[in-house]
């Protein structure tokens, strides 16, 4: 088990970003963690179905309210960059970064975050779900190719999906909680019937 610090940022605040913060509060046990949560956009009703945001959110910034949230009930401490990821500030947002979680839904975004890590030679989880809540996948960047295509769509937005995205984010906190200890990167296809290992 490792003791020096991690400095985890976790970029996209959504549906299964705002569930892995919440699932994965107690890395700290595992390491000494760092976790900055990355996020520009701001909740609003329909987010209080699928994602871990509530009413007292609503109109904040996604970043700004999780970390408000993680704060608030479990006194986990997070920096908050409500700030969109993009070529002229990757390299700052993502600065000092050991462990990069990707969970946007979109593919450029995804491009640039694969680019900056490989770059920089530092480890990176992807998590994608689809939209209609059919299918995920969970995989380190050496091994994740993003979809193609321009901005994703929203992530199952009625809600009618939130135990698969539970599970989803569940599964991906544990890939994160063994790579914090034992520095292992399995990935995992998953669907509402089981896992895969890859």
């Amino acid at each position: 088990m490792t003791t020096t610090q991690k400095n985890i940022t976790l970029i996209g605040a959504g549906a299964i970003g705002s569930h892995l913060a919440l699932l994965g509060r107690n890395w700290a046990l595992s390491a000494p963690v760092s976790l900055t949560i990355v996020d520009f956009d701001r909740v609003d009703k329909r987010n209080t179905e699928a994602q871990f945001h509530s009413r007292m959110g609503l109109g904040k910034n996604k970043a700004q309210a999780l970390a408000q949230a993680m704060q608030g009930l479990f006194g986990v401490k997070a920096k908050a960059v409500p700030h969109k990821l993009t070529a002229d500030n990757v390299e700052t947002v993502l600065a000092g970064a050991d462990l990069v979680l990707d969970c946007v839904d979109n593919a450029p975004t995804r491009q640039l975050i694969q680019a900056w890590a490989s770059r920089h030679e530092v480890a990176c989880l992807h998590g994608a779900i689809a939209a209609d809540g059919s299918y995920a996948r969970l995989m380190w960047d050496e091994t994740f190719v993003a979809d193609a295509g321009g901005e994703g769509q929203a992530t199952c937005e009625t809600g009618e999906h939130l135990p698969f995205i539970g599970i989803v984010a569940a599964r991906m906190a544990l890939l994160v909680k063994a790579h914090l200890e034992t520095g292992e990167r399995n990935g995992l296809h998953v669907h509402p019937g089981g896992v895969v290992l890859v």
